[in-house]
């Protein structure tokens, strides 16, 4: 009989931690699929504003062309990078990075060059379209972030014992965060 009741116990306790963290692991990649397309999205505002805004600064005479032929390769080669959350290497988001940092240096050339503008600087359209691109901007800083803390729930909880068995079991890899880039290690110099 006590045989019985231990194995009772046991079968009990077994099926309670039959999930082995496998729900838990398949919610926190859940997750962090989720935060990438909000972080795509992000960029994906971004690159719907950039027409508007090079159409706007067009109409400005006399305005650098080449400025604006970069910034709209710029965001050609930004939107030929998709990264769905399945794809998401160091690699990966190295590249979908790399693209998405030309586009931002792109805009800032643009909005600096612009200074040298006096009507294009007084358009209406214009300011909107600056202010709607730094708001943008915030955005997409925002979602990175929230992309880095959920990543890192998911890497502790797949990294932490027992998980730890059972993801590299089931086929849980640890997810590369979102890095700054390497260009914005150094302060902007700022001369007046």
């Amino acid at each position: 009989m006590k045989r019985f009741v231990l194995y009772f116990f046991g079968l009990v306790i077994l099926l309670t931690q039959s999930s082995c963290g496998y729900n838990g692991m398949v919610e926190r990649d859940q997750a962090v699929k989720g935060q990438w397309a909000k972080v795509q999205s992000s960029y994906q505002r971004r690159n719907d504003l950039i027409p508007n805004l090079v159409n706007t600064v067009k109409g400005a005479a006399n305005f650098e062309k080449s400025t604006l032929t970069d910034v709209v390769n710029a965001r050609a080669k930004a939107t030929s990078v998709q990264l769905s959350g399945d794809d998401l290497t160091p690699e990966n988001i190295k590249r979908f990075q790399e693209a998405q940092s030309q586009v931002s240096s792109g805009l800032g050339r643009l909005l600096a060059v612009s200074e040298n503008y006096p009507d294009l600087k007084a358009n209406a359209n214009f300011q909107e379209l600056q202010a709607q691109i730094e708001g943008t901007e915030n955005r997409i800083n925002v979602e990175r972030n929230r992309f880095n803390d959920v990543t890192n729930d998911y890497n502790s909880y797949v990294k932490s014992f027992p998980n730890n068995i059972f993801a590299g079991m089931f086929g849980f890899k640890e997810k590369p965060y979102f890095e700054a880039d390497a260009s914005a290690q150094k302060a902007p110099t700022v001369q007046f």
